[in-house]
């Protein structure tokens, strides 16, 4: 079944979406913490009250207090005012905490989901779509979340009960002057609002330059041998120097949009609340309402022109955010089509390394008009070595893939000690599999973990005796921590035979009944080779063995020689019986084999 890569069906990065609904995906997460989510509503409601609070103090404190000449209501007033700012302190202090704590705490949740689910995905889903993708899903798209949820969400709901409150305490001081503001304040938010869509532009401009920023760098660090083999350091360097010049660029028409945005709300707002407290200063001339009500009436406008701001301004924050969830959740709602069955069939016990395609077609799903693989039957006895040999591009790399299930066969059957492996987990079936690739992969760790990787209960006995029967010691010891040394990225700090003895050493802990070598020495010196083929020779005892072979020792070592042609299986033999009877075996042999003969 053919798929629709992520990043052709969804938003990209950075975009937005209109349908907020979409944010409710996030719910079980939030909930889940029942209690710091009570607390956080409680911190909410006293900081809302509180700031409310403060303009019936400050009309009580100037109506009574300067009006009435009573200097203990003053006093009486600077206590309850440090009173008040002590309780506003602290309800801010919890609200802002238990917030940000369930904005991280969800996320982490999130990304431990999102990538508990990517790992399990099959090679079909990343054949289609690209890994950036996935990525950015995972680190981009949550730390958008993270925002909404640490903060733009608290944000909203407390300036949404500013709103309220502060428009229920306006209509309550003076009915003249709420209609007053009701019709300035959208006459100053609508500029405030359609600039700040400007801003906004621009910061995401910004960020996607830091981000070609970012991204340049990784490429040209990850390829630093490439660059300095070619002598490109100052061409990079100039280049490099581009990309930071565009961000710089971007970033001061940020700064200076926002500068003037900044200034516009000074203007408006300040030219706003002088022109209510003219009317206003006018009518407590004329006696229709007291000064205090006047300095309560200002307190509650400034309290409702902020709050509407600050709540355009989230927003977008939640348009973001709600792109982010609608990408998360498309990426969660996509199901592996490698997965066990509802009742898997066990393997038999103990293992004996029967393997046997029978009669299987595939296409790989970026690839459908060309078979991988067509009508393939092979069959592989217990503990017998049976070399793949073709052309490249034949089909042999495919019939390992299938065999570790990365892929389900169109048609045919693939089985393992008799069970069709689709009816069976795959996890059982992987760990009857050891791989040792061309290019082994080395992970970012010391030599006890990249060994362990085959079987993580093992002791560090275990791991040095896998390691010494992969001839894999003795260079391990001579490292200046021994086991314990940093390997580097991806193992550059070993050579090509120490990579491939430390696979070799993870495939021999890992004591599998099938052994897969994508020709591992093909790329090694002579002297290499040989201490690597003893390694083989040791794991490759008493298993069953599948190689991808180029080497002509290889093939002389194996049972039986199986030649693959444009995904057929078009001859199988001995090395002798092959030179007799195939043509493409002979002419293989002369090409690749004759070499090694000399």
């Amino acid at each position: 079944m053919a798929r629709t890569p992520l990043s052709s069906a969804k938003l990209s990065d950075r975009d937005t979406s209109r349908n907020l609904s979409s944010l409710g995906a996030i719910v079980p997460f939030v909930t889940k913490y029942r209690l710091q989510l009570i607390g956080a509503l409680i911190a909410l409601v006293t900081a809302s009250g509180t700031v409310l609070a403060l303009g019936n103090g400050l009309r009580m404190l100037v109506d009574e207090g300067f009006a009435e000449g009573d200097g203990a209501l003053l006093d009486r007033a600077l206590f309850v005012l440090f009173a008040v700012t002590l309780l506003l302190a602290g309800a801010s202090y919890m609200r802002f905490f238990l917030v940000s704590w369930i904005g991280e705490r969800v996320v982490a949740d999130i990304r431990a989901a999102v990538y508990r689910h990517i790992i399990r995905l099959d090679s079909a889903f990343f054949e289609v779509t690209r890994t950036g993708e996935v990525l950015s899903r995972l680190t981009t798209d949550t730390t958008l979340l993270q925002a909404v949820i640490g903060s733009s969400v608290s944000i909203a709901l407390r300036n949404a009960l500013m709103f309220v409150g502060g428009l229920t305490m306006l209509a309550i001081t003076s009915p003249k002057l709420t209609a007053l503001v009701l019709l300035v304040v959208p006459l100053v938010v609508i500029p405030i609002v359609g600039y700040g869509r400007r801003v906004r532009k621009l910061s995401r401009e910004s960020q996607d330059r830091v981000a070609d920023v970012s991204a340049f760098s990784e490429e040209t660090l990850n390829a630093l041998r490439t660059v300095q083999a070619y002598t490109h350091e100052e061409i990079e360097s100039t280049r490099f120097k581009g990309h930071v010049e565009s961000a710089f660029k971007t970033a001061v028409a940020r700064i200076s949009a926002r500068a003037l945005l900044t200034a516009i709300v000074i203007v408006m707002v300040f030219g706003a609340v002088g022109t209510i407290l003219w009317i206003g200063g006018h009518d407590v001339l004329d006696g229709t309402i007291s000064a205090g009500e006047l300095s309560a009436f200002v307190f509650y406008a400034v309290v409702v022109a902020g709050s509407v701001g600050a709540i355009s301004e989230v927003i977008g924050d939640l348009q973001r955010a709600a792109g982010a969830a609608e990408r998360l959740v498309a990426l969660l709602a996509t199901e592996p089509e490698i997965r066990a069955p509802e009742n898997p069939v066990a393997l038999p016990v103990p293992h004996q390394g029967h393997v046997d395609f029978e009669d299987v077609t595939f296409h790989y799903p970026a690839r459908p008009d060309r078979s991988a693989l067509e009508g393939l039957n092979l069959s592989v006895k217990p503990g017998e070595t049976v070399a793949l040999v073709g052309p490249s591009g034949a089909g042999k790399t495919t019939v390992f893939q299938l065999l570790l299930r990365f892929y389900d066969p169109d048609s045919g059957t693939i089985r393992v000690d008799g069970v069709d492996i689709r009816t069976a987990d795959p996890v059982t079936v992987r760990e009857r599999i050891g791989l040792v690739a061309q290019d082994p992969v080395i992970f970012a760790a010391n030599a006890w973990d990249n060994i362990r990787y085959g079987r993580p209960d093992a002791t560090d006995a275990e791991v040095r005796a896998a390691a010494d029967a992969g001839h894999a010691s003795e260079f391990l010891d001579r490292l200046p921590d021994g086991f314990d040394t940093f390997l580097g990225e991806k193992g550059v700090r070993l050579s090509g035979g120490q990579r491939q003895r430390i696979a070799i050493a993870r495939a021999i802990l890992r004591n599998p009944s099938i052994l897969l070598l994508d020709e591992a020495t093909s790329a090694l010196d002579a002297e290499s080779e040989q201490v690597v083929q003893k390694a083989l020779e040791t794991i490759m005892a008493e298993r069953t063995t599948l190689v991808i072979a180029h080497r002509l020792a290889t093939v002389l070592h194996a049972d039986r020689i199986a030649v693959i042609d444009d995904g057929k299986l078009v001859a199988i033999g001995t090395h002798q019986e092959l030179l007799e009877s195939s043509p493409l075996y002979g002419r293989l042999a002369k090409l690749q084999f004759d070499r090694d003969a000399a």
